[in-house]
């Protein structure tokens, strides 16, 4: 995995890359199914929502290790099919949401590269979300791995 952080005058921002043992569809189908989503994203059984298309909701409840839970919600900001998913993050007390940009990019039939950016607004949030997506990601790639099914 190689990462990047950067300090850019709009915020603090990193970025993760990844290459997978997937072909974009499987990938895509992990990111954008509720019952995919909630196998390996830490969520709650039932409680992933999705609705992908530019301007759908989502919502998930997060379970931490030590039993925390922590709902989640947003929308869909731009959708391209196998592609790129641009998701809108609610953030309490912020009117605008947080960003993430998911970019799959296939490099032969078995392998997808993939690469997770975001900008937060402090060095101290840049630093949790970047611990979180790395978790995701992890995830993501043992689901991948251990064939997701279609």
């Amino acid at each position: 995995m190689s990462t990047e952080q950067t300090t850019p005058a709009g915020g603090f921002s990193y970025e993760l890359t990844r290459t997978l043992d997937a072909p974009a569809v499987k990938a895509w189908r992990a990111w954008t199914t509720p019952e995919q989503y909630a196998q390996w994203a830490y969520a709650a059984p039932g409680s992933v929502e999705m609705d992908v298309r530019q301007g759908g909701a989502w919502k998930a409840m997060t379970v931490t290790p030590d039993g925390g839970r922590f709902p989640l919600t947003g929308s869909y900001l731009e959708v391209v099919e196998n592609r790129l998913l641009v998701i809108g993050m609610d953030v309490p007390g912020k009117p605008e949401p947080a960003v993430m940009t998911v970019e799959l990019d296939e490099q032969d039939d078995h392998r997808t590269q993939i690469v997770l950016r975001q900008t937060c607004d402090t060095a101290e949030d840049r630093d949790a979300a970047e611990q979180g997506s790395t978790m995701l990601l992890d995830s993501l790639n043992v689901f991948l791995a251990d064939g997701a099914r279609d």
